[in-house]
């Protein structure tokens, strides 16, 4: 299960954000789980990465439409 900081690093690569040097770490240990991988200075998505952000922002969602209609 990743944190809530590493979703964070997955969604802003999925935005073409750049990140802060200090996260370079959490990045690498994405590489390594599979949910991002680096072609040249960029950083990009895996299929598996992707799959972990869309979930994300449905549960947000979902969380979100409950908390309305409370």
């Amino acid at each position: 299960m990743l944190k809530d900081e590493q979703i964070a690093i997955l969604w802003n690569i999925g935005q073409s954000i750049a990140f802060a040097d200090d996260k370079h770490g959490q990045v690498e240990e994405l590489i390594v789980e599979g949910y991002v991988m680096k072609d040249g200075d960029l950083y990009e998505l895996t299929p598996k990465g992707l799959k972990m952000v869309e979930e994300h922002a449905a549960l947000l969602a979902a969380q979100g439409s409950r908390d309305s209609s409370a």
